[in-house]
C-alpha cells in the first residue's frame, strides 16, 4: 500500500464500512437485485456493480498487495457509504428490499448486517 499518510486510517475505516464478505459480495453480484440499481457506466454494469468487483479483490489481497488504485477506491467505498447510509428510506420496513439497500450492498456495505 502507498506509504502516504492516512492509508492506515483508510485501510481500518474500509475494513468497517464493508461488512460483507467476499464471497457473500460475489455472490450478491450474481443476483437480479444487484443489477437492478445503480448507476449507468456505460457498458451495461453499473457503477456500483463494478465497485464491487474491485471490492472483492480488495478483499482477497493482503494488505501489504495493496496498490494506489486499491487505496483510492478505499476511499471512494467510503464517501459513498458514508453518503448514502444517511439517506435511508423513510419507512424502515422498506429497508430489506429497497432499492438503498441493494445499491449499498453494491458497494459491499448491508445496512442491516450488524
Amino acid at each position: 500500500m502507498a506509504a502516504a499518510s492516512g492509508s492506515d486510517d483508510i485501510y481500518t475505516t474500509f475494513k468497517h464500512d464493508v461488512n460483507m464478505t467476499a464471497s457473500e459480495l460475489e455472490k450478491w453480484l450474481k443476483t437480479d437485485e444487484s443489477k437492478s440499481v445503480g448507476q449507468a457506466s456505460g457498458d451495461g454494469e453499473s457503477i456500483g456493480h463494478h465497485s464491487g468487483e474491485h471490492i472483492i479483490k480488495i478483499l482477497h489481497k493482503k494488505k501489504a498487495d495493496l496498490t494506489p488504485d486499491d487505496e483510492a477506491h478505499m476511499h471512494k467505498v467510503h464517501s459513498y457509504v458514508s453518503r448514502h447510509s444517511a439517506q435511508g428510506p423513510d419507512d424502515k420496513k422498506d429497508i430489506p428490499t429497497s432499492r438503498w439497500r441493494y445499491s449499498l450492498m453494491n458497494w459491499g456495505h448491508d445496512p442491516l448486517k450488524k
